[in-house]
Protein backbone atom coordinates (compact mmCIF):
# COMPACT_ATOMS: atom_id res chain seq x y z
CA UNK A 1 0.00 0.00 0.00
CA UNK A 2 1.17 3.32 -0.50
CA UNK A 3 0.14 6.81 1.31
CA UNK A 4 -2.51 8.87 -0.36
CA UNK A 5 -1.96 11.02 -2.40
CA UNK A 6 -2.52 14.46 -0.49
CA UNK A 7 -0.48 12.81 2.41
CA UNK A 8 2.85 15.73 3.19
CA UNK A 9 5.06 13.47 2.01
CA UNK A 10 3.35 12.54 -1.63
CA UNK A 11 2.40 15.94 -2.37
CA UNK A 12 5.74 17.51 -1.73
CA UNK A 13 5.36 19.64 1.42
CA UNK A 14 7.73 17.36 3.51
CA UNK A 15 9.49 14.80 1.22
CA UNK A 16 12.67 17.65 0.94
CA UNK A 17 12.52 18.93 4.69
CA UNK A 18 15.69 19.20 6.23
CA UNK A 19 14.38 16.46 8.53
CA UNK A 20 12.99 14.00 6.37
CA UNK A 21 16.28 14.58 4.05
CA UNK A 22 18.48 13.58 7.10
CA UNK A 23 16.76 10.61 7.82
CA UNK A 24 17.07 9.43 4.23
CA UNK A 25 20.55 9.92 4.76
CA UNK A 26 20.89 12.96 2.41
CA UNK A 27 22.49 16.79 3.25
CA UNK A 28 19.91 19.10 4.33
CA UNK A 29 19.27 22.70 3.53
CA UNK A 30 19.61 23.12 7.23
CA UNK A 31 20.97 21.36 9.96
CA UNK A 32 17.50 19.69 11.51
CA UNK A 33 16.70 19.75 15.11
CA UNK A 34 13.81 18.57 17.51
CA UNK A 35 13.16 17.47 21.10
CA UNK A 36 11.60 14.62 22.31
CA UNK A 37 8.95 15.87 25.18
CA UNK A 38 9.21 19.69 22.85
CA UNK A 39 5.60 19.26 23.11
CA UNK A 40 4.08 19.68 26.90
CA UNK A 41 4.79 20.16 29.92
CA UNK A 42 8.08 22.97 29.74
CA UNK A 43 5.45 25.07 28.03
CA UNK A 44 3.51 27.93 29.92
CA UNK A 45 1.18 27.94 26.97
CA UNK A 46 0.70 23.96 27.13
CA UNK A 47 0.29 24.39 30.51
CA UNK A 48 -2.51 26.87 30.59
CA UNK A 49 -4.13 25.03 27.82
CA UNK A 50 -4.27 21.71 30.24
CA UNK A 51 -6.22 23.36 33.11
CA UNK A 52 -9.00 21.48 34.04
CA UNK A 53 -8.16 18.43 31.53
CA UNK A 54 -6.35 15.11 32.63
CA UNK A 55 -3.50 13.79 30.34
CA UNK A 56 -5.28 11.02 28.68
CA UNK A 57 -8.29 13.37 27.99
CA UNK A 58 -6.18 15.79 26.08
CA UNK A 59 -4.66 12.87 24.19
CA UNK A 60 -8.44 12.26 22.94
CA UNK A 61 -9.80 15.61 22.22
CA UNK A 62 -8.22 16.04 18.44
CA UNK A 63 -8.30 19.69 18.77
CA UNK A 64 -6.46 20.34 21.68
CA UNK A 65 -3.71 17.40 21.14
CA UNK A 66 -3.23 18.88 17.67
CA UNK A 67 -2.72 22.95 19.53
CA UNK A 68 0.22 20.98 21.95
CA UNK A 69 1.75 19.46 19.27
CA UNK A 70 2.24 22.74 17.09
CA UNK A 71 3.01 24.86 19.93
CA UNK A 72 7.14 24.28 20.33
CA UNK A 73 7.17 24.44 16.45
CA UNK A 74 5.59 27.75 16.96
CA UNK A 75 7.49 28.72 19.60
CA UNK A 76 11.28 27.41 18.79
CA UNK A 77 11.11 26.86 15.09
CA UNK A 78 12.16 23.11 15.49
CA UNK A 79 12.45 21.22 12.15
CA UNK A 80 9.77 18.63 13.28
CA UNK A 81 6.72 18.15 15.26
CA UNK A 82 6.03 15.49 17.64
CA UNK A 83 2.84 13.89 17.83
CA UNK A 84 1.51 14.56 21.41
CA UNK A 85 -0.31 11.50 23.16
CA UNK A 86 1.03 8.72 24.89
CA UNK A 87 2.55 5.30 24.68
CA UNK A 88 -0.73 4.07 26.91
CA UNK A 89 -3.14 5.35 24.40
CA UNK A 90 -3.32 2.39 22.14
CA UNK A 91 -4.63 0.53 25.91
CA UNK A 92 -6.80 3.22 26.85
CA UNK A 93 -8.66 3.00 23.24
CA UNK A 94 -8.57 -0.80 23.26
CA UNK A 95 -10.49 -0.49 26.83
CA UNK A 96 -7.75 -1.48 29.41
CA UNK A 97 -8.56 0.10 32.62
CA UNK A 98 -5.12 2.77 32.63
CA UNK A 99 -4.94 6.30 33.66
CA UNK A 100 -1.92 8.74 34.31
CA UNK A 101 -1.96 9.22 37.72
CA UNK A 102 0.09 12.83 38.28
CA UNK A 103 3.17 12.46 39.88
CA UNK A 104 3.14 8.82 38.98
CA UNK A 105 2.67 7.71 35.87
CA UNK A 106 0.99 4.81 34.14
CA UNK A 107 -1.34 2.34 36.39
CA UNK A 108 -3.36 0.10 35.06
CA UNK A 109 -7.09 -1.23 36.68
CA UNK A 110 -4.75 -4.51 36.98
CA UNK A 111 -1.95 -5.68 36.12
CA UNK A 112 -1.47 -8.22 33.45
CA UNK A 113 0.55 -11.31 34.89
CA UNK A 114 -1.15 -14.85 33.40
CA UNK A 115 -2.30 -16.77 30.50
CA UNK A 116 -5.86 -15.87 31.36
CA UNK A 117 -5.15 -12.02 31.78
CA UNK A 118 -3.46 -12.19 28.85
CA UNK A 119 -6.07 -14.08 26.56
CA UNK A 120 -8.97 -11.43 28.23
CA UNK A 121 -7.53 -8.44 26.55
CA UNK A 122 -9.79 -6.80 24.01
CA UNK A 123 -8.14 -6.08 20.58
CA UNK A 124 -7.77 -2.54 19.15
CA UNK A 125 -10.61 -1.95 17.04
CA UNK A 126 -9.68 0.10 13.91
CA UNK A 127 -12.59 2.68 14.69
CA UNK A 128 -11.66 3.58 18.13
CA UNK A 129 -8.54 5.07 17.09
CA UNK A 130 -10.16 8.22 15.02
CA UNK A 131 -9.33 10.49 17.39
CA UNK A 132 -5.80 9.91 16.71
CA UNK A 133 -6.35 10.21 13.03
CA UNK A 134 -8.06 13.50 13.13
CA UNK A 135 -5.73 14.97 15.74
CA UNK A 136 -3.24 14.15 13.10
CA UNK A 137 -4.69 15.11 10.37
CA UNK A 138 -5.67 18.57 12.48
CA UNK A 139 -2.16 19.32 12.87
CA UNK A 140 -0.65 18.60 9.24
CA UNK A 141 -2.99 21.00 8.45
CA UNK A 142 -1.13 23.43 10.26
CA UNK A 143 2.23 22.38 9.38
CA UNK A 144 3.03 23.06 6.16
CA UNK A 145 6.03 22.20 5.17
CA UNK A 146 7.50 20.73 8.64
CA UNK A 147 6.78 17.51 9.05
CA UNK A 148 5.20 15.39 11.64
CA UNK A 149 6.68 12.50 13.50
CA UNK A 150 3.95 10.06 15.04
CA UNK A 151 5.35 7.90 17.70
CA UNK A 152 4.28 4.71 19.51
CA UNK A 153 5.66 2.78 22.95
CA UNK A 154 8.02 -0.60 21.83
CA UNK A 155 6.35 -3.69 23.24
CA UNK A 156 8.68 -4.19 26.09
CA UNK A 157 7.85 -0.34 27.46
CA UNK A 158 4.19 -1.08 27.16
CA UNK A 159 4.44 -4.62 28.35
CA UNK A 160 6.32 -3.50 31.32
CA UNK A 161 3.76 -1.33 32.06
CA UNK A 162 1.30 -3.89 31.94
CA UNK A 163 2.67 -6.41 33.91
CA UNK A 164 3.90 -4.55 36.66
CA UNK A 165 0.76 -1.90 36.41
CA UNK A 166 2.48 0.95 37.32
CA UNK A 167 6.08 2.44 36.34
CA UNK A 168 9.09 0.16 38.24
CA UNK A 169 12.87 1.23 38.66
CA UNK A 170 14.02 -2.46 37.30
CA UNK A 171 11.27 -3.81 35.82
CA UNK A 172 11.88 -7.17 37.52
CA UNK A 173 7.70 -8.70 36.71
CA UNK A 174 8.38 -8.42 33.11
CA UNK A 175 12.25 -9.68 33.23
CA UNK A 176 10.98 -12.79 35.30
CA UNK A 177 7.96 -13.29 33.08
CA UNK A 178 10.23 -13.72 29.86
CA UNK A 179 11.58 -16.34 31.58
CA UNK A 180 9.26 -17.91 33.40
CA UNK A 181 6.47 -18.10 31.30
CA UNK A 182 8.00 -17.55 27.62
CA UNK A 183 4.54 -18.57 26.19
CA UNK A 184 2.55 -16.14 28.49
CA UNK A 185 5.37 -13.38 27.39
CA UNK A 186 5.08 -13.98 24.04
CA UNK A 187 1.60 -13.73 23.97
CA UNK A 188 1.96 -10.51 25.70
CA UNK A 189 4.45 -8.70 23.61
CA UNK A 190 2.23 -9.46 20.48
CA UNK A 191 -0.40 -7.65 21.77
CA UNK A 192 1.75 -4.93 22.56
CA UNK A 193 3.18 -5.18 19.08
CA UNK A 194 -0.05 -5.02 17.39
CA UNK A 195 -1.91 -2.51 19.40
CA UNK A 196 1.18 0.29 19.04
CA UNK A 197 1.78 -0.72 15.60
CA UNK A 198 -1.88 0.02 14.87
CA UNK A 199 -1.63 3.14 16.58
CA UNK A 200 1.67 4.11 14.75
CA UNK A 201 -0.19 3.28 11.25
CA UNK A 202 -3.02 5.66 12.11
CA UNK A 203 -1.01 8.00 12.73
CA UNK A 204 1.37 7.80 9.51
CA UNK A 205 -2.32 7.39 6.85
CA UNK A 206 -3.41 10.41 8.75
CA UNK A 207 -0.46 12.48 7.69
CA UNK A 208 2.96 12.22 10.00
CA UNK A 209 6.12 11.70 7.63
CA UNK A 210 8.13 9.81 10.16
CA UNK A 211 7.67 7.25 13.00
CA UNK A 212 9.80 6.44 15.30
CA UNK A 213 9.47 3.51 18.59
CA UNK A 214 10.43 4.97 21.76
CA UNK A 215 11.46 1.79 24.27
CA UNK A 216 12.00 3.75 27.04
CA UNK A 217 12.53 0.96 29.63
CA UNK A 218 14.60 -1.65 26.86
CA UNK A 219 17.63 -0.36 28.69
CA UNK A 220 17.13 -2.91 31.91
CA UNK A 221 17.66 -5.90 29.62
CA UNK A 222 21.06 -7.46 28.69
CA UNK A 223 21.63 -8.03 25.14
CA UNK A 224 20.49 -12.13 25.11
CA UNK A 225 17.33 -11.22 26.59
CA UNK A 226 16.53 -8.08 24.05
CA UNK A 227 17.59 -10.04 21.08
CA UNK A 228 15.63 -13.38 21.71
CA UNK A 229 12.40 -11.68 24.25
CA UNK A 230 11.72 -8.53 22.81
CA UNK A 231 13.37 -7.55 19.23
CA UNK A 232 10.75 -9.82 17.29
CA UNK A 233 7.77 -7.90 18.90
CA UNK A 234 9.70 -4.49 18.25
CA UNK A 235 10.17 -5.49 14.80
CA UNK A 236 6.35 -6.69 14.33
CA UNK A 237 5.27 -3.59 15.85
CA UNK A 238 7.03 -1.51 13.20
CA UNK A 239 5.67 -4.23 10.25
CA UNK A 240 2.24 -2.30 10.52
CA UNK A 241 4.00 0.49 8.45
CA UNK A 242 6.76 -0.56 6.52
CA UNK A 243 4.64 -0.52 3.62
CA UNK A 244 4.01 2.69 4.01
CA UNK A 245 7.59 3.80 3.02
CA UNK A 246 8.54 6.53 6.09
CA UNK A 247 11.35 6.94 7.48
CA UNK A 248 11.56 5.04 10.62
CA UNK A 249 13.51 5.78 13.98
CA UNK A 250 14.25 3.47 16.75
CA UNK A 251 15.27 5.12 20.20
CA UNK A 252 15.64 3.99 24.03
CA UNK A 253 17.49 4.70 26.99
CA UNK A 254 20.65 3.20 28.86
CA UNK A 255 20.37 1.53 25.92
CA UNK A 256 24.09 1.61 24.67
CA UNK A 257 25.03 -2.21 24.21
CA UNK A 258 21.98 -3.13 22.44
CA UNK A 259 22.04 -0.59 19.35
CA UNK A 260 22.94 -3.24 16.68
CA UNK A 261 19.87 -5.01 17.72
CA UNK A 262 17.51 -2.44 17.57
CA UNK A 263 19.03 -1.47 14.51
CA UNK A 264 18.19 -5.00 13.44
CA UNK A 265 14.59 -5.01 14.08
CA UNK A 266 14.65 -2.45 10.42
CA UNK A 267 14.49 0.92 11.05
CA UNK A 268 16.25 3.63 8.82
CA UNK A 269 17.80 6.46 11.71
CA UNK A 270 18.80 5.48 15.17
CA UNK A 271 18.36 7.60 18.78
CA UNK A 272 21.01 7.78 20.97
CA UNK A 273 21.18 8.70 24.13
CA UNK A 274 23.12 10.83 26.02
CA UNK A 275 25.28 8.40 27.51
CA UNK A 276 27.05 7.53 24.29
CA UNK A 277 29.42 9.36 21.93
CA UNK A 278 27.77 9.94 18.75
CA UNK A 279 30.80 8.98 16.71
CA UNK A 280 31.18 5.77 19.64
CA UNK A 281 27.58 5.28 18.84
CA UNK A 282 28.73 5.53 14.58
CA UNK A 283 31.35 3.31 15.04
CA UNK A 284 29.41 0.44 17.06
CA UNK A 285 26.74 0.69 14.17
CA UNK A 286 29.27 0.07 11.30
CA UNK A 287 28.55 3.78 9.65
CA UNK A 288 25.40 2.15 8.09
CA UNK A 289 22.99 4.35 9.48
CA UNK A 290 21.65 8.16 10.52
CA UNK A 291 21.76 8.97 13.93
CA UNK A 292 19.52 11.34 16.23
CA UNK A 293 20.36 13.00 19.54
CA UNK A 294 21.93 13.37 21.71
CA UNK A 295 22.22 16.56 23.38
CA UNK A 296 22.40 15.97 27.65
CA UNK A 297 19.26 17.68 28.90
CA UNK A 298 20.85 17.96 32.16
CA UNK A 299 22.86 20.58 30.73
CA UNK A 300 19.68 22.47 29.54
CA UNK A 301 20.04 24.25 33.14
CA UNK A 302 23.81 25.04 32.95
CA UNK A 303 25.92 28.43 32.19
CA UNK A 304 25.09 29.36 28.31
CA UNK A 305 28.73 28.86 27.60
CA UNK A 306 28.78 25.53 29.04
CA UNK A 307 25.96 24.49 26.91
CA UNK A 308 26.83 26.00 23.67
CA UNK A 309 30.17 24.03 24.12
CA UNK A 310 28.23 20.63 24.58
CA UNK A 311 26.51 21.26 21.44
CA UNK A 312 28.96 21.86 19.41
CA UNK A 313 30.78 18.70 20.05
CA UNK A 314 27.72 16.75 19.76
CA UNK A 315 27.22 18.44 16.68
CA UNK A 316 31.30 17.47 15.65
CA UNK A 317 30.65 14.04 17.41
CA UNK A 318 28.04 13.32 14.93
CA UNK A 319 29.33 14.48 11.49
CA UNK A 320 30.94 10.64 11.30
CA UNK A 321 27.34 9.15 10.57
CA UNK A 322 25.99 9.45 7.11
CA UNK A 323 23.20 12.16 8.35
CA UNK A 324 22.65 13.84 11.69
CA UNK A 325 19.38 15.11 13.03
CA UNK A 326 20.34 16.86 16.17
CA UNK A 327 18.30 15.94 19.58
CA UNK A 328 18.44 15.79 23.22
CA UNK A 329 19.33 12.42 24.63
CA UNK A 330 16.24 11.76 26.27
CA UNK A 331 12.86 13.97 27.10
CA UNK A 332 12.54 17.78 27.70
CA UNK A 333 12.74 18.39 31.92
CA UNK A 334 9.89 19.79 33.26
CA UNK A 335 11.77 22.61 34.71
CA UNK A 336 13.35 23.54 31.36
CA UNK A 337 13.36 27.30 30.57
CA UNK A 338 11.41 27.46 26.88
CA UNK A 339 13.60 30.61 25.96
CA UNK A 340 16.48 28.20 26.77
CA UNK A 341 15.52 25.62 23.88
CA UNK A 342 14.80 28.18 21.54
CA UNK A 343 18.85 29.37 21.96
CA UNK A 344 19.70 26.25 21.33
CA UNK A 345 17.94 26.08 18.14
CA UNK A 346 19.01 29.12 16.89
CA UNK A 347 22.55 27.84 17.38
CA UNK A 348 21.96 24.67 15.25
CA UNK A 349 20.24 26.38 12.84
CA UNK A 350 23.51 29.03 12.68
CA UNK A 351 25.83 26.36 12.03
CA UNK A 352 26.32 24.63 8.32
CA UNK A 353 25.05 21.25 7.83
Amino acid sequence: MTLRPNHPLMDGRTANSPLITAYRGGRPSRRPVWFMRQAGRSLPEYRELRVGTTMLESCLKPAMAAEITLQPVRRHDVDAAIFFSDIVIPLKLAGVGVDIVPGVGPVLDRPVRTAEDVANLPELEDGALDPIREAVALTVQELGHTPLIGFAGAPFTVAAYMVEGRPSRDHLGPRTMMHADPEVWGALMNWAADASGKFLRAQVEAGASAAQLFDSWAGSLGLDDYTEHVAPASARALDHVRDLDVPLIHFGTGTSELLGAMLNVGVDVMGVDYRLPLDEANRRLGGRVPLQGNIDPALLGAPWSVLEAHVRDVIAAGAAAPAHVLNLGHGVPPDTDPAVLTRVVELIHSIEP
